[in-house]
């Protein structure tokens, strides 16, 4: 009868560590998946912050490239024709200026 008690007890410490066990798993399995969920939130705005930044990359470089058409312009003939005209009101000898009665 004393072996029967013990081997009870044993039985009934085997289904106590193994509840332990599944508990250990399941809150170890809840622990994961909630921090998979907040990698996958960071991984969309890092996502979404690195299509911006090309955005902003690309929107830079067609403004670059318009900087240096512009550089191209002001060092053409025309260029100083414009400004001589625009800023100093310097015109041809050949050539006839028409003001509207506002300028």
């Amino acid at each position: 009868m004393a072996r029967r008690r013990v081997a009870y007890r044993k039985q009934n410490q085997n289904k106590f560590a193994m509840v332990l066990v599944t508990l250990v798993l399941l809150m170890l399995i809840v622990v994961v998946n909630i921090r998979k969920s907040e990698l996958k939130e960071k991984q969309a705005a890092y996502i979404a912050r690195q299509e911006e930044l090309q955005r902003k990359i690309e929107d830079e470089e067609a403004r670059a490239e318009e900087i240096e058409e512009y550089e191209k312009y002001t060092q053409t003939q025309k260029y100083i024709e414009d400004m001589a005209k625009e800023k100093l009101g310097l015109v041809y000898e050949d050539e006839i200026v028409f003001k509207t009665e506002g300028e």
